[in-house]
């Protein structure tokens, strides 16, 4: 039923996808030639095609991600050309696009995928001159190699860079367990090692005593990657110009096309609204961590470098309360058993161990069964290692659909973190906001596992439009908060005990301990995305922008030599180009049915979850997300829940 995970020979993979290329541009020919114009002839067909090359090509990509190495590397960028000149063809096949055109569908669902086809072939410049469209083919080409790009060069930075301390007294103070992953022997000598990697990172920003050490790791991290300058350079002029080869006056109108947002208006006023919103809140917040750091250290100039430290310092004073008092509790076997159980209550499903080959020795697998039937399949890899990008994702493999022959596929689904690995003498746990994560990709997994569409093009997370696909990994991550569902998993990883109610009021009473600043933050990252790409910046006018834009939004002005630009793989490696503002966006609809679904005894209400399955979850792409959520619960999300959820005055 499911594919095995392994690639035979990475030296001849190129090889191998150019000749499974070859077939499918043979078998796009015939159906392109031939009379046929029903949709059981033609659409059904090019999604069985579509699966195959997803099924071929997702390990490769996925591997070298995760098992980063010179021959994934070189795999990787040699495939990069061979499927771009694909996609540019297929997208580009006038004959093909004339004969779609021609179709009618009977059933909702494949109503639009017809529809979503014609789009994304107009989109593609199907109706351009042939001296465009050969453009197009190259632009494309060149996107996809620069985006590989951007993301090496960061990845090659992080692992570059290491800080090592000699003075036990430079790391005083921090949890145990940090101190353990940093701990190293150079020439009979203890030291400690911090590097990139964000597990190290965070540990020293957020708890490292060493102001200078704080500074010089924070500096090293905010100018990985200065080559990635020119990256970005390229890849906007490119952006620009497919846009305006297009019709379009800009990169972030073309992205638009295939968003639940309709206006570029709607995007700004809505980020606006909500800085408006947050900014009396974060200067009460920055003002008081400014008081706090000079009452306790004499510091009067708090930097960036020093945010993190003293908001954890804060927060214990505050609230009694860090997140070294929760981290034992937090032990990644148990959250991850716990995290499947929950699941399991929820939606009427089973998870069993699956013994199937995986990439990396830590990786966890399992089976999932529907009411006693299989019907997917989930591979964790939650562990952090050099060869490993950073951050945390969710990666769809196979799709559940039905095919040509009728024959009904079950769906697959990767899902990465980076929590600090287990070492010799204490297992991986997970701070609260790991916890958080695992659950918000775990939102996005099931997302695409529980879907029950018969169409490849719209089944599981397929075909959802970009700025609703976050909503329902944000919907699960607010459960993170209850605890009702922390108690499930909390448990004492040395003695068993379980976590304490009063620990579980601290988590939920701290959530939204210095909110107002991070949602600032994140308009930051949204505004910056989104008028980068309406418009044409190169050079020093990307960080004019930016400066700009940190007017309103950065209450501490970051220092000069700070390049974030250089880093933010989500919208220059990722798929997040003008569509950042999509996390905010979506937060809308998952605030709203949080709040909808949330039960203060169980932590979830089941027959709200039940219908939330059946509703959102198992429609996928198959009809817009407002029209499925009104559906579901007869109404349109309210704003209002988004301040609501952050406790916004």
């Amino acid at each position: 039923m499911f594919q095995n995970f392994h690639i035979d020979n990475l030296e001849h993979f190129p090889k191998a996808l150019d000749t499974l290329l070859n077939k499918q541009r043979s078998i796009i020919d015939t159906i392109t030639k031939s009379e046929d114009t029903s949709y059981d002839k033609v659409l059904k067909p090019l999604q069985d095609l579509d699966e195959e090359l997803g099924l071929f090509f997702t390990p490769l990509s996925h591997l070298n991600s995760v098992m980063n190495s010179d021959e994934t590397q070189k795999a990787y960028e040699e495939s990069l050309p061979l499927l771009s000149k694909f996609g540019s063809e297929m997208a580009q096949n006038v004959a093909l696009f004339k004969k779609i055109e021609q179709i009618k569908a009977d059933s909702d669902e494949a109503k639009t995928v017809l529809n979503h086809d014609i789009r994304d072939f107009v989109l593609s410049g199907v109706n351009l001159p042939e001296k465009e469209k050969k453009r197009m083919e190259e632009i494309s080409l060149k996107l996809s190699e620069l985006s590989n790009n951007f993301s090496q060069n960061l990845l090659d930075a992080t692992n570059a860079y290491e800080l090592i301390i000699k003075d036990a007294k430079d790391v005083e103070g921090m949890p145990q367990s940090d101190i353990d992953a940093a701990k190293e022997e150079i020439d009979g000598k203890t030291v400690y090692k911090f590097t990139l990697q964000i597990p190290s990172y965070l540990a020293y920003m957020t708890y490292g005593p060493n102001r200078e050490y704080r500074k010089e790791l924070s500096r090293a991290y905010s100018t990985r990657a200065p080559q990635n300058a020119e990256v970005i350079d390229q890849i906007l002029a490119l952006k620009n110009e497919k846009a305006k080869l297009l019709g379009f006056e800009s990169y972030a109108q073309y992205a638009l096309e295939t968003r639940d947002a309709s206006k570029e208006e709607d995007v700004l006023d809505f980020l606006y609204a909500l800085a408006d919103a947050a900014l009396p809140q974060a200067k009460n917040e920055l003002s008081e961590l400014k008081t706090f750091a000079q009452k306790t250290d004499g510091i009067t100039d708090l930097a960036g470098h020093d945010v993190a430290y003293y908001s954890e310092k804060l927060k214990k004073e505050k609230f009694n309360f860090d997140d070294t008092m929760t981290k034992p509790y937090f032990e990644q076997a148990k959250v991850l058993k716990g995290l499947l159980d929950i699941v399991s209550e929820l939606f009427g499903v089973t998870f069993k161990p699956a013994d199937v080959p995986t990439w990396h020795a830590c990786v966890k697998a399992f089976d999932i069964f529907d009411n006693g039937v299989l019907s997917g399949r989930i591979y964790f890899d939650l562990e952090a290692r050099k060869e490993k990008r950073g951050g945390a994702w969710m990666n769809d493999w196979e799709t559940h659909y039905i095919d040509r022959e009728g024959k009904t596929h079950l769906a697959s689904a990767f899902v990465v973190c980076n929590f600090s690995p287990t070492t010799d003498t204490t297992p991986s746990l997970l701070r609260h906001d790991d916890v958080v994560t695992l659950f918000h990709e775990m939102g996005h997994a099931i997302h695409h596992l529980f879907g029950k569409c018969k169409e490849r093009s719209v089944s599981g997370i397929n075909g959802v439009a970009w700025d609703v696909v976050e909503f329902p990994s944000q919907f699960l991550e607010n459960f993170a908060y209850e605890a009702a569902i922390l108690k499930r998993f909390g448990f004492h990883y040395e003695s068993g005990e379980p976590i304490s109610q009063e620990l579980m009021s601290k988590i939920k009473e701290t959530k939204n301990y210095q909110a107002a600043l991070g949602i600032l933050r994140q308009v930051e990252f949204s505004l910056f995305d989104f008028k980068l790409h309406q418009d044409l910046y190169q050079g020093e006018e990307v960080q004019a922008l930016l400066d700009n834009i940190r007017e309103k939004t950065s209450l501490l002005k970051p220092p000069s030599y700070n390049k974030f630009q250089h880093g933010f793989a989500h919208i220059f490696a990722g798929g997040y180009a003008a569509g950042y503002y999509s996390y905010k966006w979506a937060e809308v609809l998952s605030a709203d049915a949080f709040f909808e679904c949330l039960d203060n005894k169980d932590g979830f209400d089941k027959e709200k979850a039940k219908g939330y399955k059946e509703y959102i979850l198992a429609n996928g792409g198959a009809k817009e997300m407002s029209e499925l959520y009104q559906k579901w619960l007869g109404r349109k999300a309210d704003v209002k829940s988004l301040i609501k959820l952050y406790e916004i005055d």
